[in-house]
């Protein structure tokens, strides 16, 4: 094809009966203009013009088969929210709500009233708030309390979460000053009362969510922490990282950690808990009201969606079976390896697979050296990419030639629509 052999723009875009035909029809011809200068045909311009369309309007955030083993997985989304947050979610969408208006007093009100008594009645903190996600609560923690002062932080909890986001970091961007204290693999509670000055704001606590250091360690016991912190009159923030709110095999509690004498304890609203993603504040009321009057919690506040999801997954934790029964994440966690085997059976002789036992794993920084027993239905490694790119797309684990389709990860329904997508990509 020749410049000159280009349709017009209106040529092009004629009888397609879309709004946008004209403006995306010029830039499908403005690139057959580059290619037929590089020398490359440029094929047919009606049917580049109707894919573009269509492109256009699909949507890019799509809902993804996780057939990865991994439960919390930051890249697929993390938590799956439970139906009862989802119902939450579409009543407060569809129309107005009263957000931050108090409909007793028919005035103003508060966006954090709506999940502060029940995150105080599961925590037992006297005050409570809620941010967009817990790098967030913990910056907020560090800017309203600290800033311009010093923060004692082990040598051993300097850690990088997800991204490349840093402690370090989040300290400078604070205005707080970092006071580092003990060493890698070995801080105790004589280091950090040592460190202790006038100038220092608050000692900081970090669990290490995603790595564990073993060996020649040591680490002093939050109760001792916080009694070498209250003889300074020094608050104690303990920034959990993932959060639970059941027993989860190590993992610590936002309770556990109030009774232990944190002063604020900060969290993940998903992860371990199940709910949206979202940073919680719990603790000292006069510590969380300093938070909310900070401006820097204006800028980090959660939205209306994320507060009534939220909402939703915390009622769930007031009765401990219904949450481990509708909570997608604590199911998959608990879920007997013998029922992830069945599924994983059936969806194999679905698909004309093998069935392999795998390793499952947490996610999401949580639980880092727990190993949860999975079964996994094994099928040839070229079907990746096409299940990838499917409707619904299935996301797997390529491993020695094989794409496994690890079943802990996915419902037996879900595991159903995995076997219609093998069958649709081989046809």
């Amino acid at each position: 094809m020749e410049l000159r052999d280009l349709p017009s723009v209106d040529e092009l875009a004629r009888d397609i009966g879309d709004p946008l035909a004209v403006e995306v029809a010029r830039a499908v011809i403005e690139r057959a203009r580059e290619e037929i200068r590089s020398g490359v045909e440029p094929g047919d311009l009606s049917a580049r013009l109707e894919t573009e369309l269509v492109a256009l309007r699909a949507p890019r955030l799509l809902r993804v088969l996780n057939a990865t083993g991994v439960v919390v997985h930051t890249n697929l989304g993390r938590a799956p929210l439970a139906e009862a947050a989802l119902r939450r979610v579409h009543e407060a969408a569809r129309g107005y709500s009263n957000l931050e208006y108090d409909l007793a007093e028919g005035r103003r009100g508060s966006r954090q009233d709506h999940t502060s008594a029940i995150l105080r009645r599961l925590t037992g903190a006297e005050s409570a708030l809620v941010v967009n996600n817990n790098a967030g609560a913990v910056l907020l923690a560090l800017a309203a309390l600290a800033e311009g002062r010093e923060v004692l932080v082990s040598r051993g909890e300097l850690i990088e979460i997800g991204d490349g986001f840093r402690i370090p970091d989040v300290l400078a961007r604070s205005g707080a000053r970092l006071v580092e204290v003990g060493t890698t693999n070995r801080t105790r509670s004589a280091d950090y009362e040592r460190a202790l000055g006038p100038d220092t704001a608050l000692i900081l606590r970090v669990h290490p969510s995603n790595f564990r250091v073993v060996g020649f360690t040591e680490r002093p016991r939050l109760e001792a922490l916080a009694q070498v912190a209250a003889r300074a009159g020094t608050p104690v923030v303990d920034d959990l990282g993932s959060g639970a709110f059941l027993p989860l095999h190590d993992e610590p509690s936002a309770r556990e950690s109030l009774a232990a004498g944190a002063d604020l304890v900060c969290f993940s609203g998903d992860k371990l808990l199940g709910g949206p993603q979202a940073g919680i504040v719990v603790g000292r009321a006069d510590l969380v009201e300093r938070l909310r009057r900070h401006p820097l919690q204006r800028a980090l506040r959660a939205d209306k969606l994320t507060l009534a999801a939220l909402e939703g997954t915390l009622a769930l934790y007031l009765e401990r079976e219904r949450a481990r029964r509708e909570i997608a994440v604590l199911r998959m966690l608990d879920e007997p390896a013998a029922s992830v085997r069945a599924r994983a059976e059936r969806l194999a002789a679905s698909v004309g697979g093998a069935v392999e036992q795998t390793v499952a794993r947490v996610g999401g920084g949580a639980l880092p050296l727990l190993e949860l027993e999975s079964f996994a239905c094994a099928v040839e490694e070229e079907l990746a990419a096409p299940l990838r790119l499917g409707d619904p797309p299935v996301v797997g684990i390529v491993r020695d030639g094989r794409l496994l389709l690890d079943c802990r990860t996915l419902s037996d329904a879900e595991a159903e629509e995995a076997a219609d997508a093998v069958a649709a990509v081989r046809t």
